[in-house]
C-alpha cells in the first residue's frame, strides 16, 4: 500500500486521536474525574494497538480497535448526556467520580473568562476555615466545555471507524492475494519435475 492511502490516513487519525486523549486525561485528572480517567486510559492503550496494528500490517489488532471505537462512541454519547442533563442525569452528582469525592470538572472553575472567589462566610457558628467558591464571567459554561471535548472524540472515532474497516479490508484483500500466488507457485515447483524427467532402463555392459 502506498503512502497517499486509508493506511496512512488512519495512522495520522491515530495520532490525532492520541493528542486529544492525552489532552482531555490531563484535565481530567486535575478535576479528579477518575471514570473518564479510566476510559482515557483503556482509549489510549487501544489507539495505540490500533496504531501499531496499522504500521504492521496486523489486521487483528486493527480489529480490537475499530470494536473499541464503536464502544468509545457511546460512552462519549453518555457523557454528553450528562453534562445536559438528558433523561434524568444530573451534571451536580458526584457520579464521574465513582461517588468517592466531591470534584467536578477542572473547566468549572478554570474555563474561558472564569474569575474564581474563596468567599468566606461571615455567619455565627461556622468554622472559621470553612470556605466555597465562586465563579463568575465564563465565556462559556463549563459542561458545554465537557460537550465539546467529547463531541471531537465521537467526531474523530467515527472517521477513524470506517478508515479502519477499510484498511481491513485493504489487508485481508493482499493478504488472500498472496496465498494464492504462492499456492500456485509452489504447486508448479512440486509438480515440474514430475512431468518432465522421464525415468529410462540402465543397461549395463559386461567387459570381459
Amino acid at each position: 500500500m502506498g503512502c497517499c492511502t486509508g493506511r496512512c490516513t488512519l495512522i495520522f487519525l491515530c495520532a490525532l486521536q492520541l493528542l486529544a486523549a492525552l489532552e482531555r486525561q490531563i484535565f481530567d485528572f486535575l478535576g479528579f474525574q477518575w471514570a473518564p480517567i479510566l476510559g482515557n486510559f483503556l482509549h489510549i492503550i487501544i489507539v495505540i494497538l490500533g496504531l501499531f496494528g496499522t504500521i504492521q500490517f496486523r489486521p487483528r489488532y486493527i480489529v480490537v480497535y475499530t470494536v473499541w471505537t464503536a464502544l468509545w462512541v457511546t460512552w462519549n454519547v453518555f457523557i454528553i448526556c450528562f453534562y445536559l442533563e438528558v433523561g434524568g442525569l444530573s451534571k451536580e452528582t458526584d457520579l464521574m467520580t465513582f461517588n468517592i469525592s466531591m470534584h467536578r470538572s477542572w473547566w468549572r472553575e478554570h474555563g474561558p473568562g472564569c474569575i474564581r472567589r474563596v468567599v468566606h462566610p461571615s455567619a455565627p457558628g461556622i468554622l472559621d476555615d470553612y470556605s466555597y467558591v465562586s465563579v463568575t464571567g465564563c465565556i462559556i459554561d463549563f459542561q458545554y466545555l465537557e460537550v465539546i471535548h467529547s463531541a471531537i472524540q465521537i467526531l474523530l472515532s467515527l472517521i477513524g471507524f470506517v478508515y479502519a474497516c477499510y484498511v481491513i479490508s485493504v489487508f485481508m484483500e493482499e493478504e488472500d492475494s498472496f496465498d494464492f500466488i504462492g499456492g500456485l507457485d509452489t504447486y508448479c515447483y512440486r509438480q515440474h519435475p514430475l512431468e518432465h524427467v522421464e525415468l529410462k532402463p540402465v543397461e549395463l555392459s559386461n567387459e570381459h
